[in-house]
Parts: C-alpha cells; structure tokens; sequence
C-alpha cells in the first residue's frame, strides 16, 4: 500500500505509543550505568535514584487508557489515509476498520 494522503504522519502516532509503553515497563528497575550521571556518595545517600520512578497506580492507568486510545487513532489515521489514497475501496475500509479496532486492547 502506498497511502501518503497524511504524508505518512500517523506513523508517529505509533513512536508516542513506544515511548509511553516504554516508560511503563521501566517503572522500578535499575537504571544502566550509562545513565548514573552523579558520584557514588550521592546514590549511597539517595538509593531510589538508581532506579527508574515509579508512578502512582492511577497514572499508569490513565497511560494505559492513553495507549488505547492511540492504538485506536493510529487505526483510524491509516485507514483513512489508505481510502484517501486511493488504495482501498469503502468496503475494505469499513471491513478493515472494524477488524482492526476490534483487535485494540
């Protein structure tokens, strides 16, 4: 598929939801030494440095609703463009759509 009518913009939708899914599964581990960037009597007095933050339950969640709802945008922003473009028609559109969208967790 060739699409472009977004000159390919909804691809970044997907590098946002990357990022934030990144974030949250960082939560609570050690940070690689690479990203110490302080001297080791600064982490021997503040030892939660080390570690990535953690955030509290009820944000995590609202990322989660937020990755949601950009899976469901990305969806709509390819679809759209590829009927735009020219390279499916309205009933694959619609077809594909609703398999897409619901395949989104």
């Amino acid at each position: 598929m060739s699409g472009g009518h977004f000159e390919y913009a909804q691809y970044r939708i997907q590098s946002i939801i990357d990022s934030i899914e990144h974030e949250l599964k960082k939560q609570g581990k050690e940070k690689p030494k690479k990203e110490l960037w302080n001297r080791k009597e600064f982490y021997d007095e503040y030892p939660e440095e080390k570690f990535f933050y953690t955030y509290p339950k009820e944000i995590q969640k609202e990322f989660k609703k937020g990755v949601k709802a950009l899976k469901i945008a990305a969806i709509y922003a390819q679809r759209i463009d590829w009927l735009l473009s020219g390279d499916k028609s309205e009933e694959t559109f619609l077809e594909q759509l609703k398999e897409e969208l619901d395949g989104v967790k």
